[in-house]
C-alpha cells in the first residue's frame, strides 16, 4: 500500500507576515501560547458538545471530554489534545493556512508600529494557534472530525515561514493534537511545575477536566523493594463553569482570567458583572466591559454577541440575538435554563425568553456604565474614548433606552478643553444660560473644521454653548435624538438662527434691523447674481469675524451629510445652500459701492466660495474660483 501523499502550500502573504512577526519579536510573553491553545481545545470540545446533542452516538467508546496537556524531555515536545470536534482536510486548509479573519491589515500595521504590547495584540486579533510558534520552531497538528472515519484524518505540519505540508492519515480518535517542537530557548516549558503552573493561573476555570500524567507509587507488601510505579492522569484545574460557582468564591483574577479565554484579549477587562435571575426565566449572565477595542469593530463582517449555554451545555458562540449592535464591544456569556438544547438562531429570534435576558443584559451594562461615569469620570472617560462613537448608535437602535444612553453621550463643546469629547448633555443642561430653551450643535469634518467654523461667532460673542460633533456616527445621532430633558437639539447651521434676547441687546436689534434695510438691494441683485447656486442670500448677525456662511433650510440634508453620502457612493438629494452676508465686514461693503455688474458678480461668487471653503465643503471648479480670487487681488 503506497504512502499518502504528501501536499506542501504557501501560507497567505498576510498570515506569513504575522508568523514573521512572532518568531523574530513576541518573546516577552511566551507562556500565552498555553493558555490560547487549551482555550481553543475547550471550544473543540464545547462544539463536539453542541453537535453531539443530535447525535450522541459521535461520542462513541469516548464519552468524556477532556483536555491534556503533555511533555516529552527526549523529544523536546509540548502536546495539548482534545477529543472535541477536530476537522476535516478542507478546514485544516481553511483555518491554518490562512487567517481568515477582517482587520488583518490594521492588526499587521498596529504590530510594525507597537515596541511596547506586541505580546498584548495577538489575542486582540484572535490569532491564538499561531502563538503556538512563539516558542517553537516546528508545529505538528494531527486531527480527525468527529463525524468522520479515522481513514479520514489530517496531519498539519509547518516550521512557520513560507509554507506547510498537509496529507491525509488515518487517526484512530476524534479531536485535535496541536505537537509543539519547543525552540533552545523555551526548554523550560519541558518542566511539570511551569505547565502545570500556567494551566492553574490561566485555565483553571475551564469547564473540562485539563489532564497531565503524573507518576503514582503502587502499594506492595514487599518493604524492602522498590515500589512499582503506573502513569495515572491527574486533574490540573477546577473543571467548573466560572458562572456557576458564587460571586463570592470568585477572585478578580479568576473574573480576569475567564475573560482572556471568551475573548481571547491579553488586557484585563475594564469592569464586569455576574449575575444569577430566578423568575419566569432562570439564567445567569456574565458581562464584561473591554479596555481595548478589537481591530475589526467596524467591518460589517465583525462578529458580535455573547456565547451561549444552555444548562452548562455550550449552543452558539456569537449569538448576537443576546444583545443589540450598539453594545457589540461587550464580551460574555449567557447560560439559560429555559431554552431547549437543540435551540437554534431562528428560535432565537422568536424567544420570548431570549427577550428576556436580552432586555436584562441591556440593564446590566447601562446599569454598569452609570455607576461608572457617576463614580469614576476617569475610568468612564477611558471607555468612552475607546467605544463612544459605537454607543451613539443607541438612541437610535433602543427606543426603550434611549434616555439612558443619552446621558451616557459625551462630546466635545466650545467650552471643552481640545477634541476630547468629555461634556455630558446634563452637563450642557446644568449650564443653560437664563431663558435659553435649546441645545446647540455643529456636525464638521473634524475637530479643528468645527472649532474653527465662521457659524460659532455670534455664540461665541454671547457666550453659548455649541456641542462640536465630528464623528460619522454623528449626523445619524442627531436624526434620532432630536431632544433632551425637554430641549430641542438645533444645527446652528440650519435655518435662520433665533437667538432672541440671549445676550442681545435692544441697539443690536435695532442695528440689525437697519442693516437689513440698507442691504435690501444688494441682497436682491447677489441672488439674480448667483441663482443658479443658492436657494436665498440673506443679511445675517451669526457672523461677527467673517464676511460669509452657507446654511441648510431646515428641510435640506446638511452640508456635512451631503459629503459623507457622496464619499460612500451615495445619492445626494438636489438642494441648494443659503448665502449669508455679514453687513459689517469690509468685503460686504464694497459691494454696495460695486457699479461695475461683471466686479459685482465675481465679488459675489468669491464670497460664496469662502463661505462653501469655511465649512469644509468642496468647489465644483477651484481653478475658476482661484482665478477670481487672483483677479480681485491685482485689482486691488
Amino acid at each position: 500500500m503506497s504512502a499518502p501523499s504528501v501536499e506542501t502550500k504557501q501560507f497567505a502573504t498576510e498570515t506569513k507576515q504575522i508568523l514573521d512577526m512572532f518568531a523574530d519579536k513576541l518573546y516577552q510573553n511566551k507562556e500565552v501560547f498555553l493558555r490560547e491553545l487549551i482555550s481553543n481545545a475547550s471550544d473543540a470540545n464545547d462544539k463536539f458538545k453542541t453537535i453531539a446533542l443530535e447525535k450522541e452516538s459521535l461520542y462513541g467508546d469516548d464519552p468524556d471530554l477532556k483536555i491534556w496537556v503533555m511533555y516529552d524531555k527526549e523529544k523536546r515536545t509540548v502536546t495539548v489534545r482534545d477529543n472535541g470536534i477536530g476537522m476535516d482536510y478542507d478546514e485544516v486548509v481553511s483555518h491554518l493556512g490562512t487567517i481568515a479573519r477582517s482587520g488583518t491589515k490594521q492588526f499587521i500595521e498596529k504590530m510594525s508600529q507597537s515596541e511596547g504590547s506586541k505580546g498584548n495584540l495577538i489575542g486582540q486579533f484572535g490569532v491564538g494557534f499561531y502563538s503556538a510558534f512563539v516558542v517553537s520552531d516546528r508545529v505538528e497538528v494531527r486531527t480527525r472530525r468527529a463525524d468522520l472515519s479515522e481513514d479520514e484524518g489530517v496531519v498539519w505540519t509547518s516550521s512557520g515561514h513560507d509554507s506547510y505540508d498537509v496529507v491525509k492519515t488515518k487517526i484512530a480518535s476524534r479531536g485535535t493534537q496541536v505537537i509543539m517542537h519547543l525552540r533552545d530557548d523555551a526548554k523550560d516549558f519541558l518542566e511539570e511545575w511551569r505547565l502545570r503552573k500556567i494551566i492553574t493561573t490561566y485555565s483553571d476555570h475551564i469547564s473540562f477536566p485539563i489532564i497531565m500524567f503524573k507518576e503514582k507509587e503502587l502499594e506492595t507488601d514487599d518493604k524492602d523493594a522498590t515500589p512499582p510505579k503506573e502513569i495515572v492522569e491527574e486533574v490540573v484545574n477546577q473543571a467548573k463553569a466560572l458562572w456557576t460557582l458564587s460571586k463570592k468564591d470568585i477572585t478578580d483574577e479568576q473574573y480576569e482570567a475567564f475573560y482572556k479565554h471568551i475573548s481571547h484579549d491579553f488586557n484585563k477587562p475594564l469592569t464586569w458583572s455576574h449575575n444569577r435571575v430566578e423568575g419566569k426565566y432562570d439564567y445567569t449572565n456574565l458581562l464584561y466591559i473591554p479596555t481595548e477595542a478589537p481591530f475589526d469593530m467596524w467591518n460589517r463582517d465583525f462578529k458580535r454577541g455573547l456565547k451561549l449555554y444552555v444548562q452548562r451545555v455550550f449552543i452558539l458562540d456569537d449569538a448576537e440575538q443576546l444583545l443589540p449592535a450598539y453594545l457589540r464591544f461587550v464580551k460574555g456569556i449567557v447560560d439559560s435554563n429555559d431554552l431547549p438544547l437543540n435551540v437554534s438562531r431562528e428560535v432565537l429570534q422568536s424567544s420570548e425568553a431570549v427577550e428576556t435576558i436580552k432586555s436584562s443584559c441591556i440593564k446590566r451594562i447601562l446599569s454598569l456604565l452609570e455607576h461608572m461615569a457617576e463614580k469614576d469620570s476617569d475610568k468612564y472617560q477611558s471607555f468612552w474614548d475607546t467605544f463612544g462613537a459605537v454607543l451613539k448608535e443607541g438612541p437610535g437602535e433602543d427606543f426603550a433606552n434611549k434616555d439612558r444612553i443619552s446621558k451616557l453621550l459625551r462630546f466635545s463643546s466650545t467650552k471643552t478643553e481640545g477634541s476630547k469629547q468629555s461634556r455630558g448633555l446634563q452637563d450642557y443642561v446644568s449650564s443653560l444660560k437664563e431663558g435659553q430653551d435649546k441645545i446647540y450643535y455643529l456636525t464638521a469634518e473634524s475637530y479643528q473644521a468645527a472649532s474653527n467654523s465662521p457659524h460659532l461667532e455670534l455664540f461665541k460673542k454671547r457666550d453659548i454653548e455649541v456641542l462640536l460633533l465630528t464623528e460619522r456616527v454623528d449626523e445619524w445621532l442627531v436624526s434620532r435624538l432630536t431632544e433632551f430633558d425637554g430641549k430641542k437639539l438645533t444645527a446652528v447651521t440650519r435655518g435662520d438662527i433665533d437667538l432672541g434676547d440671549l445676550g442681545v441687546t435692544e441697539e443690536d436689534k435695532a442695528k440689525h434691523e437697519q442693516n437689513k434695510q440698507d442691504f435690501e438691494d444688494i441682497i436682491a441683485r447677489v441672488k439674480t447674481v448667483l441663482s443658479d447656486k443658492i436657494k436665498d442670500v440673506r443679511i445675517t448677525e451669526r457672523l461677527t469675524d467673517s464676511p460669509s456662511c452657507v446654511v441648510a433650510d431646515d428641510d435640506d440634508v446638511s452640508s456635512n451629510l451631503k459629503r459623507m453620502l457622496k464619499d460612500a457612493g451615495q445619492d445626494v438629494p438636489d438642494s441648494k445652500p443659503i448665502l449669508e452676508l455679514n453687513p459689517n465686514h469690509p468685503l460686504v461693503e464694497k459691494l454696495k459701492v460695486e457699479v461695475s455688474e461683471d466686479r459685482f458678480a465675481v465679488m459675489s461668487e468669491v464670497l460664496l466660495g469662502q463661505a462653501v471653503l469655511a465649512e469644509g465643503g468642496t468647489l465644483e471648479n477651484p481653478a475658476l474660483f482661484v482665478q477670481k480670487m487672483n483677479g480681485l487681488l491685482l485689482e486691488g
